[in-house]
């Protein structure tokens, strides 16, 4: 939902690991080197640890998506409570080795031979295990026999071992795991990032999306997540996607504290108020300043093309009537009087209108927004006003015209009769 309001083309605070935002803080850098060097030597354990949501998955992805995988064959594998038996099995799976109906020495057997054929074909092959804590001290005994298998005095297979700290503790700690630990050739555990790197982190990520500056973030909330997350990367992701959220209900451009105040509000369980959206002024809904209709601007333009033609017409009847020595004598009457009407005219309506808005602007402004709308009413009232007495001035015009033309053919009439009786 953010994202498009934003116009992101990407959910940058996603919770699932995507090598995509990989962001490289000073600890995660350390862990990569440590990685780097665990991959050239081809050999032992490489042990990361950290805490949930410190970016242990997002690492080795991002160190996945770099490797030549015509060179290195991997599969990474995420441990539930496996025993001594099913680890093995599961990582046999997960290198494609076909295990139905093996026991364990059959399943040890095809997995030293697939290990062999893939040396052969000049590739290594490497085997993540993560969230490790969940194993038993029995399945990792197993993996480390698994570590054994040689071919010419190399190493076959190199596992990876990600854990949450409580495996570094039972790695150092257990009896049962001290020919694992000889095997470790280096570890590192990722420490949060420091309130520094909150910035950088939140705005490669932003850019990753297509990020062109919307939203803007002042440096308060970027305070405020350190101080909320402790830099776990994990946790700012989640903030992050709620403050978001809610700058995208309340349309707002800037994300700053009182927003981030307001989802941490939210989040606690409290009730929030959430901001309205801005909206634009509307104009009030009145006939006198209502964008006419289709029908209305139709029948306007016929009223406007029957009273141009009136005149043409008068003069038109008038030639014929002068041309025919045989028409018949029109006697004159006097036009009568307009009946009055109950209704005021126009322009006094539009006059009284007018007053009564400037009797409305003469108290004081709830807001500029209401100066600007009662101006603006005045200029439409006024140009409406102007238009009125265009056409009552026509009118008057077309009105005096015809009198004249009657009042000329009559007249021309009466010359004909006199001449009529003279002659």
């Amino acid at each position: 939902m953010y994202d498009i309001f934003y116009g992101l083309n990407g959910r940058p605070f996603q919770l699932t690991p995507d090598p995509h935002y990989y962001f490289e803080s000073l600890t995660h850098r350390k862990a990569l080197s440590y990685l780097g060097y665990g991959l050239a030597q081809g050999e032992g354990f490489i042990v990361i640890t950290g805490d949930v949501g410190a970016g242990k998955t997002t690492l080795v992805s991002h160190l996945m998506a770099t490797i030549d995988k015509a060179r290195l064959t991997a599969a990474n594998i995420v441990t539930t409570k496996l025993d001594s038996q099913d680890i093995v099995r599961v990582a046999a799976n997960h290198f494609d080795i076909n295990t139905d109906n093996m026991d364990k020495a059959q399943l040890l057997s095809a997995f030293e031979e697939f290990l062999h054929s893939e040396a052969r074909a000049g590739r290594r092959c490497l085997l993540i295990v993560d969230e490790s804590q969940n194993l038993p001290a029995g399945a990792l005994e197993e993996l480390r026999m698994l570590s054994n298998f040689q071919l010419g005095g190399q190493a076959l297979l190199q596992i990876f071992l990600l854990g949450q700290p409580e495996f570094r503790d039972m790695l150092q700690n257990s009896n049962q795991l001290e020919q694992l630990r000889q095997r470790v050739i280096a570890n590192h555990h990722l420490e949060p990032m420091s309130a520094e790197e909150i910035e950088p982190y939140i705005t490669h990520r932003l850019s990753k999306s297509g990020w062109s500056g919307r939203p803007k973030i002042t440096a308060g909330v970027f305070r405020m997540l350190f101080a909320e997350t402790n830099g776990v990367p994990r946790k700012i992701n989640a903030l992050m996607s709620r403050i978001l959220l809610m700058g995208s209900i309340e349309q707002t451009e800037m994300i700053d504290e009182a927003l981030v105040a307001r989802v941490l509000a939210d989040l606690n369980g409290e009730d929030v108020e959430i901001a309205a959206p801005p909206t634009a002024p509307s104009e009030p809904k009145n006939p006198l300043w209502e964008k006419p209709k289709k029908a209305d601007r139709a029948n306007a333009g016929q009223a406007t093309e029957t009273f141009a033609s009136v005149p043409e017409q008068a003069v038109d009847l008038q030639d014929q009537r002068a041309s025919s020595p045989d028409h018949e004598v029109v006697s004159l009457r006097t036009p009568e009087a307009p009946k009055q009407s109950h209704q005021a005219p126009v322009g006094q309506s539009i006059a009284a209108k007018i007053e009564g808005l400037e009797s409305a602007v003469s108290e004081p402004m709830a807001d500029k927004a209401n100066a600007q709308q009662i101006d603006t009413m005045f200029k439409r009232l006024s140009l409406l006003e102007t238009r009125m007495n265009d056409q009552e001035e026509n009118l008057h015009r077309i009105l005096t015209m015809l009198v004249e033309w009657v009042e000329s053919d009559v007249r021309s009439k009466e010359s004909y009769v006199n001449a009529g009786r003279a002659a």
